[in-house]
């Protein structure tokens, strides 16, 4: 259990630690997006979070600028944090925990295509959620990036990947991804544009 600080009572004691908290949230941001675009989200299985997969998306045509496919899976690799960002060059640095995880997400053999979702969060727990009567909104928003064919890493434990800003993790941008992916352009990791 941990300690969490609520704004009205200060310190309360928590069944989820901070890390799951953060984990639970970044699951509610995807879920809401997914189901605003008319997206199947499913949570993976213990066996597929071995091998990177924390959700799956399921999509059906119509899509913007549809190809032929008329139904696109997506799997997703997701991540909270905290900790604010660096914007380089217009994309979000990110140290990614996991070399293993990192080459999971590069590989360029598999059938599904992989993205890595970063949610950013506020620094302060009491600013994660607000809700009144008129709306429940979770602050700040996640980003995505595909990894697909990114360099290997020389790094033992973590690697830094850029997230750009253009990828703003929406449903929008959700269904323009879809789309892409029907017409057989999966997305290529690009790095840091200089």
């Amino acid at each position: 259990m941990s300690l969490l600080h609520d704004q009205f009572a200060g310190p309360v004691l928590s069944l989820l630690s901070v890390q799951n908290i953060e984990s639970e949230l970044s699951y509610a941001y995807l879920h809401a997006v997914a189901a605003q675009a008319g997206v199947s989200c499913t949570q993976g299985s213990r066996h597929e979070y071995n091998h990177g997969i924390d959700a799956r998306l399921l999509g059906l045509a119509p899509f913007p600028a549809q190809g032929k496919r008329t139904e696109v899976d997506i799997n997703i690799q997701l991540k909270a944090t905290v900790k604010e960002p660096t914007l380089i060059d217009g994309s979000f640095a990110y140290s990614l925990d996991g070399i293993a995880r990192y080459d999971q997400l590069r590989s360029m053999t598999r059938s599904i295509p992989r993205i890595l979702v970063v949610l950013f969060m506020p620094a302060q727990s009491t600013h994660w959620i607000t809700h009144t009567e008129d709306a429940l909104a979770l602050h700040k928003c996640a980003y995505w990036v595909s990894l697909r064919n990114a360099p290997a890493s020389s790094n033992m434990a973590t690697q830094t990947v850029y997230l750009p800003q253009t990828q703003r993790f929406d449903a929008d941008g959700l269904r323009r991804l879809m789309g892409s992916i029907s017409r057989g352009e999966v997305p290529e990791y690009q790095g840091r544009k200089m």
